[in-house]
């Protein structure tokens, strides 16, 4: 038995896939983070030039190696001007004969713009998503495609078959920490709106929830208190993105008005455009 045991555990380690991971400058720290924690991600360079008139010098260093691997490259598409350097890595390593590659891309940034509400409108969470089907399908075929609480599950349906996307979630580390909080038996979960409550009432279904809405009074929109009762409890607003905060700061304001003992905030994605986040610091707290 304990050699059958044995046999077995050396079975399952063979099995588990070695899997090289490419990253681009901006995540190098938490590519660094993510390799400390396993023996099974080793991490490979780039090396990320440009020539004199700003276009990108490229080099996948160790090409010849990579050969027959399981590779990841780990991408942050924070702005416009990092996209496009950060692709020209990505179509380029499914070519070099790796047996799969995959894209974590935790952070889709034109999801919130996936609708069109008048003819003229440009959907650009479209135009990201066909960019992204367009990756060569790697020896092991098409290229799986990590994203984080991506702001509308439909825009799954946006992608071509040369991609497989897999939508991943922060809640349950949300969860966790919620439940080493010395008052979690006092926790309520807020939603800002209903599309908030959509995305994530139930995968946090075993706390109380606070439904919030937005009304409108003449030219401007009115955080109000929908559903539930966040007296005497500890509120934590939840969500997928913040960009100004400015829907977070109302939502606090009316759990407080309500009788809310204490506000916090969870997001999976903290944009916080031209430093908006300082309204967020202590000195600006009750603004």
């Amino acid at each position: 038995m304990e050699n059958d045991n044995k046999n077995m555990g050396e079975l399952k380690s063979r099995n588990k896939k070695q899997v090289l991971l490419f990253y681009c400058l901006e995540c190098e720290e938490l590519a660094r983070k993510v390799a400390a924690h396993s023996q099974l991600i080793t991490l490979q360079s780039i090396n990320w030039r440009n020539f004199d008139d700003g276009f990108p010098n490229l080099f996948i260093n160790n090409a010849h190696d990579i050969r027959g691997q399981h590779v990841a490259f780990l991408a942050s598409f924070s702005s416009p001007a990092v996209i496009f350097e950060q692709l020209s890595v990505i179509y380029n390593l499914p070519r070099l004969f790796v047996a799969s590659f995959t894209l974590v891309l935790p952070f889709f940034p034109t999801g919130s713009f996936e609708r069109m509400e008048e003819e003229g409108d440009v959907a650009t969470a479209f135009t990201m998503a066909r960019i992204l089907s367009n990756i060569p399908i790697s020896r092991g075929g098409p290229t799986s495609l990590v994203i984080y609480d991506i702001h509308a599950l439909q825009e799954r349906f946006y992608f071509g078959d040369h991609v497989l996307p897999l939508f991943e979630t922060g809640i349950p580390l949300l969860k966790q920490r919620l439940h080493q909080l010395p008052d979690s038996d006092k926790i309520v979960v807020a939603f800002p709106d209903d599309g908030a409550w959509k995305r994530f009432h139930k995968l946090l279904d075993n706390f109380p929830t606070v439904i919030c809405t937005k009304v409108r009074e003449g030219d401007k929109r009115i955080v109000r208190l929908k559903e539930g009762n966040p007296a005497d409890c500890h509120v934590v607003i939840v969500d997928d993105l913040v960009q100004s905060g400015g829907t977070l700061i109302e939502c606090q304001k009316v759990l407080v008005a309500h009788g809310a003992a204490k506000v916090s905030a969870y997001v999976t994605h903290g944009v916080f455009p031209k430093r908006s986040w300082e309204r967020f610091t202590k000195g600006n707290a009750g603004k």
